[in-house]
């Protein structure tokens, strides 16, 4: 059956529908992707209703779709400007954190009070210095006896003057220890120990001999150079012969004053600082003879001559055995010999 031929109005619509899909299909692909959130639909103008014409160099009829092409995988360019991107914010350095502040060192714990250590024992108190000696001191020293009496018996007992109208032999050997250590030789180590310690004061000592292996001199002679030396004092140094039983020190002062109550008042000075300075040097007073370690003696010649402050003095008794000991003993003499120069300091020093 033959169509009925169309008006050429409706001819051109159907062109241009036509020209209108094959533009949507040749669109560029920078065409903007619409949002796949939906979808846009391009519709094709209405047309009559009738069958299709058919155009030739056109698709066929079932390739005209009103469907919308599939979207390339190519994002199309948007027709409009797209939206600043949001300006980035500052970034905003963080302040440094403080650092932590040091922790506070402990505070040392105090340390635990020590005991008191103990006060050491007191130091025994040193012997007082000798007071000072004026210049021009001179004292006599007299040791008694001599080592070569014993071997002069026609010389030791010549009689001689000894005060008051009265007469003595002119020296005796002296006594011994039971084990034969002389007197003699104890008086004279005894004067060899003190002399230096009275030089060291600046005293002038004068000797009444000047050996242990002489003779004499006699008890006159020996008072005479205390006399005339012009000394200060004269200490006579001798030891005893008592009983075994008897110990310790006395000294001996002239009972009868040869020269004077002045003189023998000096005399008693004398021997007082002598008894306390040989006790000073740890000495003790004899326990048989005399008082207190003095005794006044009246048939002495040494003492009975003298002129001059003078003392004469038993050390010690050299049949004890104790006595002995310490009379024998270089340590024994050095303490006689300290605690005379004890007695001859305090003297000098307080006259």
């Amino acid at each position: 059956m033959t169509a009925r031929p169309r008006s050429v109005a409706t001819l051109l619509a159907g062109v241009a529908a036509c020209a209108v899909l094959i533009a949507s299909c040749a669109a560029p692909t920078e065409q903007a992707t619409p949002p796949t959130s939906s979808s846009v639909v391009v519709s094709s103008p209405a047309v009559s209703s009738g069958p299709l014409i058919t155009v030739p160099g056109l698709s066929s009829p079932a390739e005209s779709t009103t469907e919308s092409p599939t979207p390339t995988s190519e994002s199309p360019t948007p027709s409009s400007e797209p939206e600043p991107a949001p300006a980035p914010e500052p970034e905003i350095t963080p302040e440094p954190e403080p650092a932590p502040a040091p922790a506070p060192e402990p505070e040392p714990e105090p340390e635990p009070e020590q005991e008191p250590a103990p006060a050491p024992a007191p130091e025994p108190e040193p012997a007082p210095a000798p007071a000072p000696i004026a210049g021009g001191r001179v004292v006599v020293i007299d040791p008694g006896h001599n080592g070569a009496n014993g071997a002069n018996p026609d010389i030791i007992n010549r009689q001689v003057d000894a005060g008051f109208g009265e007469t003595k032999p002119c020296n005796t050997t002296g006594t011994s220890t039971n084990d034969g250590y002389t007197e003699a030789s104890f008086n004279w180590k005894v004067a060899n120990y003190l002399r230096p310690m009275l030089e060291s004061q600046g005293i002038t000592v004068v000797m009444t001999r000047d050996s242990n292996d002489g003779v004499g001199p006699c008890v006159n002679e020996r008072a005479q150079i205390g006399n005339s030396s012009g000394a200060d004092l004269v200490v006579s140094i001798h030891g005893d012969g008592d009983d075994a039983s008897a110990s310790g020190f006395y000294v001996m002062t002239a009972e009868r004053d040869p020269a004077g109550a002045e003189m023998a008042a000096r005399s008693d000075d004398l021997a007082v600082n002598v008894r306390d300075g040989l006790r000073s040097a740890g000495l003790s007073p004899s326990n048989h003879l005399g008082s207190n370690g003095l005794w006044p003696r009246s048939d002495l010649a040494g003492l009975n001559l003298s002129m001059i402050p003078t003392v004469m003095i038993e050390a010690g008794n050299m049949r004890n055995s104790g006595d002995a000991a310490l009379m024998s003993s270089a340590g024994g003499q050095q303490q006689v010999a300290q605690g005379l120069a004890n007695g001859v300091f305090s003297y000098l020093g307080s006259g």
